[in-house]
């Protein structure tokens, strides 16, 4: 072999350059050729009309079921003041025994027992048959009822024992209760959710630790990376209840668990499962449990707040028809129902957005933690088999607890065209 000629080291090192340059400008030119919007929009029209229209028909509904809600609630409530039913049973509860604290379970008792059967057509419609009309239930009308009936009895005990909190605050704080409840339903809420993964879930579900695999692997490592105290996985079988997709890391300290459902893992592939448990693992990163206690309990102190001064109101003007001493009287409490739902029902928008910029937030740290925005995309479109995929703006704010199908899309297709030359 002879020494390199002049010619020969020229067109070398012009080789060398040019793929450097062509290094260079390759990530800027495949930046320049992918269109975030583009990409949005053709996620977003993969859905057929047919899947569209049942989309948005099924979340429509629910605005109104919001509105009947209320409505059904505001009956109730007058059927019992005004037939003094709740009277009646508060009368019943203060003969059978003297000790205030239990004359309030067992006022509370008989009201979310009748409360139950009195709401029992709008459940069945609103959580069996509509459900199934939308192809999003599984089970047979046995297997629902009886889950209906595990969960009033949850709802028994935890609910009669919170009532007799508030009305042992009210006793106790007539001018200020309004602050001490709201302390007292705040711990409460932090209670019942620390309990819940351990003793209420499991009533409904079977959970079992996911088998040993690469997700269980790249979960956990998502976890220690990320600093969430978990040194499991479980799965739950919710397919034999619906068909929607679903995850959570739940719990407080000691029971803090990593949790997702078999749809998940049945439903989706493995950058699917990535994003979804990246945005699960967020909100416990970003302490959103702390926060939206903190702000739900300035809303309900507000709620709260309107509570006492529309209670007296109608207490002056109802009062003596309906048999109620005033706000510590349990027999009013079908006028707390009906006013403490008008108050959420208007503040629809406001709990709706602190809910929703949450949500936004846990789907920026997924994009950012685990780097898979056309998984996180191809979730959101799962989702849109019951939300509505494209909402106006006003819908969205208005509507919407967690951020619309399009938007959640057109965040990621902004994050990849970003990151579009470290994502691939």
């Amino acid at each position: 072999m002879g020494r390199p000629t002049k010619s020969k080291i020229t067109i070398i090192s012009s080789l060398i350059l040019v793929g450097l340059l062509l290094a260079l400008i390759s990530p800027v030119q495949a930046q320049q050729s992918f269109d975030p919007q583009v990409a949005a929009d053709t996620y977003v029209n993969s859905l057929t009309e047919e899947q569209r229209a049942s989309s948005d028909a099924y979340f429509e509904g629910g605005y109104w079921l919001q509105l009947w809600g209320l409505l059904y609630t505001l009956a109730v409530a007058w059927l019992l003041l005004n037939f003094r039913i709740s009277a009646r049973m508060r009368n019943w509860a203060e003969r059978v025994i003297r000790y205030k604290p239990l004359q309030t379970a067992i006022y509370a008792g008989q009201y979310i027992v009748l409360t139950a059967v009195l709401f029992l057509p709008l459940t069945v419609y609103q959580g069996y048959f509509r459900e199934h009309k939308y192809g999003l239930a599984t089970q047979t009308f046995a297997p629902w009822f009886s889950e209906q009936m595990i969960g009033l009895g949850v709802n028994l005990v935890l609910m009669s024992l919170l009532l007799v909190a508030l009305y042992a605050v009210i006793r106790r704080a007539p001018r200020s209760w309004w602050l001490w409840g709201t302390g007292v339903s705040v711990l409460f809420m932090f209670f019942a959710l620390t309990i819940a993964p351990v003793f209420i879930n499991p009533l409904f579900n079977d959970y079992q630790p996911l088998e040993q695999g690469e997700i269980r692997q790249s979960i956990l490592s998502q976890a220690r990376a990320n600093g969430v105290p978990a040194d499991n996985v479980y799965q739950f079988d919710a397919s034999r209840q619906t068909t929607r997709i679903s995850a959570n890391v739940s719990g407080f300290m000691g029971t803090t668990r990593i949790s997702l459902n078999d749809n998940l893992l049945n439903r989706t592939t493995p950058e699917e499962i990535e994003a979804v448990m990246g945005h699960e693992l967020g909100h416990y990163v970003l302490n959103h449990g702390t926060k939206l206690f903190i702000q739900f309990g300035l809303v309900l102190a507000l709620g709260f707040a309107w509570l006492r001064w529309s209670f007296d109101y109608c207490q002056r003007r109802k009062g003596d028809q309906w048999e109620v001493r005033g706000i510590g009287d349990t027999a009013g409490l079908p006028l707390v129902m009906a006013l403490i739902s008008i108050y959420f029902f208007f503040a629809t928008p406001v709990t709706n957005s602190i809910i929703r910029s949450a949500e936004s937030e846990a789907d920026i740290y997924a994009l950012n933690a685990v780097r898979q925005p056309d998984g996180f995309a191809r979730v959101a479109m799962r989702l849109s088999e019951y939300r509505k995929i494209d909402p106006g703006y006003w819908e969205e704010i208005i509507f919407y607890d967690h951020p619309s199908g399009r938007t959640r899309v057109e965040m990621a297709m902004r994050w990849k065209a970003e990151n579009l030359d470290s994502s691939d």
